[in-house]
């Protein structure tokens, strides 16, 4: 469970930074601009990848593949799926465009034909929830022999059980895993944050989280709490634009707003070791107990309860721990000790 996979420069794992993708996916409308402006949304943010969607109408559905009920669009899914496709010569522009500004860039392959177009310009390599059992290309982008970010959306744990043999089986064992619900927008309640859980117990990967909720923070926050070590959410400009993966995705604000507080939810997280922060330190030494005098106590004398308690020490230097209580009780005073005077050794005979 602490394998850690590399994409760039980055480790991904265990006690790592969530590794956040801002999923673009076909939400240029066709406009290369418009995918730049969106990157550009992504780095603003500050999330650490910006991914795209490269597949081929002709590659997904036959053409009489009917309508979708889900999209509520009068129109044959074949046809809506070809406007939506990403322009193969876009690849390199957008590479170079996130190399740029700092960010990494890749895409989801549905296809043998989009790997080889893209596998050049990433790092990593994609497969979306529904080409989860699709071994061939399971195999063929694995043979790549880079990181495999695998979403297994609709999926039961032996078909991804499966995918990730295949995977071994061509060579490549650089696997991170996704928690996803294929909904879209899915309801919180069936995102099943714990399987992220479940995946690492079972497959020793970093696992995360592709969240199709609308809402901007629950699930994501909710999965870096429970130990994502990646989160993907699909961002837009505008929930208005035409499309249909606008309006569950998140806008440019709600975006920044994910990031921040996904970092500051890993920094409430802290490191995991017991032990006393910094900030404690004050009231640990101002607020902890020690033995003190309660009465004066003459020189000789057999020290009873009615001498002593265990106080707060304050501004005073600390008296014995209380769980030296029993020892104290029945000793002899070395000295007179005077009232609140902390009870030492020194003072003990």
């Amino acid at each position: 469970m602490g394998r850690l996979v590399r994409i760039g420069q980055r480790a991904i794992g265990e006690e790592k930074p969530c590794f956040i993708i801002a999923e673009i996916g076909s939400n240029h409308n066709g406009s290369l601009g418009r995918a730049k402006q969106l990157i550009d949304v992504a780095v603003d943010a500050g999330a650490d990848a910006a991914k795209f969607q490269l597949f081929r109408a002709r590659r997904l559905y036959p053409r009489r593949a009917g309508t979708c009920d889900y999209l509520k669009i009068a129109r044959p899914i074949y046809d809506i799926i070809r406007e939506m496709e990403l322009p193969y010569a876009w690849v390199p522009r957008l590479a170079q465009y996130c190399e740029d500004r700092g960010i990494v860039f890749f895409v989801s392959v549905f296809d043998e034909e989009s790997v080889e177009r893209v596998d050049r310009y990433v790092a990593v390599h994609k497969i979306a929830s529904y080409e989860l059992t699709h071994l061939p290309l399971v195999r063929h982008v694995a043979r790549k022999g880079k990181p495999m970010i695998l979403s297994t959306g609709a999926a039961t744990l032996a078909e991804v059980r499966e995918a990730v043999k295949a995977c071994h089986g061509a060579g490549n064992h650089h696997l991170l895993l996704m928690q996803c619900t294929a909904a879209y927008p899915a309801p919180l309640e069936s995102l099943n944050i714990r399987s992220i859980a479940t995946m690492k117990a079972a497959f020793g990967v970093p696992v995360g989280l592709s969240d199709h909720s609308r809402d901007p923070v629950i699930g994501p926050l909710t999965a870096v709490a429970a130990g994502a070590n990646l989160l993907e959410k699909h961002v837009t400009i505008s929930n208005t634009l035409p499309g249909p993966d606008h309006r569950f995705a998140v806008e440019p604000g709600e975006l920044r707003l994910m990031v921040k507080r996904i970092r500051t939810v890993e920094q409430a997280l802290g490191h995991g070791t017991k032990a006393p922060h910094p900030v404690e330190a004050e009231l640990r030494r101002f607020a902890r107990r020690s033995i003190f005098a309660v009465r004066a106590i003459r020189q000789g004398q057999v020290i009873t309860t009615h001498d002593v308690s265990i106080l707060r020490n304050g501004h005073q230097p600390p008296g014995l721990p209380p769980h030296r209580w029993d020892e104290v009780l029945g000793r002899r005073a070395r000295r007179e000790i005077r009232p609140e005077e902390p009870i030492t050794e020194r003072v003990l005979q």
